[in-house]
């Protein structure tokens, strides 16, 4: 079995969006998992700022 060209990634159609507000900016957004209480949602704009740096 090959799996050369498998990028990792699946295609399940459209994501199920649901709005949330964001922790820095309390702008309202859309993010593509159900927000989890007593978790900081960030939007497009404030998450870089949040994320740990990748090695």
């Amino acid at each position: 079995m090959s799996y050369s060209g498998f990028s990792g990634r699946r295609n399940f159609g459209p994501r199920e969006m649901h709005k949330a507000i964001c922790a820095d900016c309390k702008v309202e957004c859309e993010v593509p998992f159900k927000p989890t209480e007593g978790r900081p949602v960030y939007c497009q704009d404030c998450l870089p700022k949040h994320r740990k740096p990748r090695f």
